[in-house]
């Protein structure tokens, strides 16, 4: 863990998320990665109901709020009521709250974003680099003015 938080410190990046380590196996990380400066960012799910707020008072950085249930990937639709889980976190901190996990349109975003702090975005971006390979670049670049446009 040392090892891998010096890398990411090298990187000049601020914080890691750390997929599939429950809140109650976190310490053990976090520890390593407060030595080191980084934010291990908390998850809250809608299945984490009554854990929201244990979960943001310990929280740093930001909380990662999943969107929905399931595997990571493209959605057509997010049904989860993101409004009343970012409201449990405001009850108990003002940390930021960003809403992620299969948000790809910008119609998608800009309804996350409005109902938090900001949306996160991943396998759109990584199906894009998968398409166009070395030339992926001007691709994503292009991707996300679009998705930045549909938040202001």
């Amino acid at each position: 863990m040392e090892k891998f938080c010096q890398k990411i410190v090298e990187g000049n990046m601020s914080g890691m998320i750390l997929p599939d380590v429950p809140f109650e196996e976190k310490e053990e990380f976090d520890i390593v990665c407060k030595e080191y400066g980084l934010d291990l960012i908390s998850t809250i799910a809608p299945t984490s109901h009554q854990r929201i707020q244990i979960i943001a008072k310990k929280a740093n950085g930001f909380i990662y709020c999943v969107s929905s249930l399931g595997v990571t990937g493209v959605r057509s639709e997010i049904t989860t009521n993101i409004g009343a889980m970012v409201d449990l976190v405001r009850e108990v901190t003002n940390i930021p709250v960003a809403v992620g996990f299969g948000i790809s349109t910008p119609e998608q975003a800009k309804k996350m974003a409005s109902q938090s702090d900001g949306a996160i975005v991943g396998s759109a971006i990584i199906k894009i680099i998968e398409k166009y390979r070395k030339d992926a670049p001007q691709y994503v670049e292009a991707y996300v003015k679009e998705m930045v446009k549909a938040l202001k």
